[in-house]
């Protein structure tokens, strides 16, 4: 069965820095894309960011310069290195793969807050 394994949430100060992990546990082949989502309370779950087997990146445009998503070069693990953020970026976020199949994960709370 295959999994993801989310890590690497919390709270933080606003413009302070948290970096989330996802690993996927289990066989699975010809993952394509891997991305992160966030859902704040009352609102919609929403892309973030994603990153594709040729190191394609994507950005929700209020993330672009302080969010950068990276995965290793198996395509295993995708890491979200979140710097200066505000309270608006508080949400629980999620890890998704593509392969093509849709696998998420049980999602990490990010709160930021002073």
């Amino acid at each position: 069965q295959v999994q993801l394994v989310e890590s690497g949430g919390g709270l933080v100060q606003p413009g302070g820095s948290l970096r989330l992990s996802c690993a996927v546990s289990g066989s699975i082949f010809n993952i394509n894309v891997m991305g992160w989502y966030r859902q704040a309370p009352g609102k919609e779950r929403e892309l973030v960011a994603s990153i594709t087997r040729g190191d394609f990146t994507n950005y929700e445009y209020s993330v672009k310069g302080r969010f950068t998503i990276s995965s290793d070069n198996a395509m295993r693990t995708v890491y979200l290195q979140m710097n200066s953020l505000k309270p608006e970026d508080t949400a629980v976020y999620y890890c998704r793969v593509i392969a093509p199949i849709s696998i998420w994960g049980q999602g990490t709370q990010v709160t930021v807050s002073s």
